[in-house]
C-alpha cells in the first residue's frame, strides 16, 4: 500500500514566517504564521511544527521541504531553497492560471511581480530602500495612533475622506501623523489616509495591468487597501484564498514537483 506523501513550504519573511504543508493534490492541509522574531532558528522550527500539528500528518510523511524567503537560507532542515519571487509566482498562479500582475506588500517589502500566461516571471519590481508603503509603514502609523493594527481596517472603513499622506517615509509620515492629531483629525480619517499612501506608494513603483492580484499579510487583514487601489486605478483586484501563504504555497508546490 502506498502511503499519502506530504510537501512543505516554508517562507521566511523579515516580519512573520509561514509555513505550509500539501498533499498529491495541491491542496493545503496545514499551515502555521508565526512572528520572525530575534530568535529566528526558533519560530521556524514552531512555525513548521505549527503546520505539521495542523495538517494531522507524520514528519515522516513529509518528503520535501523547499524554503523561501529572505530567511530561506536559515531553513537548516530544508531539502531545497527557491527565491521569494519565483514562489509567489509559483503559488499565485496555481489559483490565477493566466498572464497576471502580483502585487505582495509584507512586512518590510513590496512586490511587484508580472508573469505571463504560462506562469513564467516576465519582471519583477521590489521596495527595499525603507519601508515606506510596507506592513512595518502601518505598524508605526498605529503605534503613533495608540490602535491596535487589528482594528485599522475596519477604522478606514467609517471614513468617507480621501487624502494621502503627503510623504511616503515613514519618519516624516510619524510626524505629519503628529500634526493631525494635534489639530484634531478623526481617527478613522488618518488610517485611511495611511492605507491611501500604501495604494499610491504601489501605483508609483510600475504600471498595472492585465489581471491584478494583491497578496501578503497587509491584504490579508486589510482588504480597505485593496478597495482603495482597485478604485484609484479603475481596474478589479482578485486575491487567493489565503493571501499571506502565497510564498509558503509557492515554496511547496516546488517540494512536490522536486519529488515527483
Amino acid at each position: 500500500m502506498v502511503k499519502d506523501r506530504y510537501f512543505t513550504g516554508i517562507d521566511v519573511g523579515t516580519s512573520y514566517i509561514k509555513a505550509v504543508i500539501i498533499d498529491e493534490k495541491n491542496k493545503i492541509t496545514g499551515s502555521f504564521t508565526n512572528r520572525s522574531g530575534a530568535d529566528l532558528q526558533k519560530s521556524i522550527t514552531t512555525a513548521f511544527k505549527g503546520a505539521v500539528d495542523a495538517a494531522d500528518v507524520s514528519q515522516h510523511a513529509i518528503k520535501h521541504i523547499t524554503a523561501t524567503g529572505f530567511g530561506r537560507r536559515n531553513v537548516s532542515f530544508a531539502d531545497s531553497v527557491k527565491t521569494e519571487i519565483s514562489c509567489h509566482a509559483k503559488g499565485v498562479y496555481q489559483y490565477f492560471p493566466r498572464k497576471i500582475t502580483i502585487i505582495d506588500i509584507g512586512g518590510q517589502d513590496t512586490k511587484i511581480i508580472k508573469i505571463d500566461s504560462q506562469g513564467k516571471i516576465l519582471s519583477f519590481k521590489m521596495n527595499r530602500k525603507c519601508a515606506a508603503g510596507t506592513g512595518a509603514f502601518l505598524e508605526e502609523i498605529s503605534y503613533k495612533l495608540n490602535i491596535p493594527m487589528s482594528e485599522m481596517n475596519a477604522l478606514a472603513a467609517k471614513s468617507s475622506k480621501d487624502a494621502a499622506l503627503s510623504s511616503f517615509c515613514t519618519v516624516f509620515a510619524s510626524t505629519e501623523i503628529l500634526t493631525r492629531i494635534k489639530e484634531g483629525e478623526k481617527i478613522e480619517d488618518m488610517v485611511k489616509s495611511a492605507f491611501e499612501s500604501v495604494a499610491r506608494r504601489v501605483i508609483e513603483m510600475d504600471t498595472l495591468g492585465g489581471t491584478i492580484v494583491m497578496t501578503g499579510g497587509v491584504v490579508a487583514y486589510n482588504n480597505a487597501i485593496l478597495k482603495i487601489l482597485a478604485k484609484s486605478i479603475g481596474k478589479e483586484i482578485l486575491t487567493p484564498p489565503a493571501p499571506q501563504l502565497s510564498g509558503a504555497f509557492g515554496a511547496a508546490l516546488f517540494a512536490r514537483e522536486i519529488e515527483k
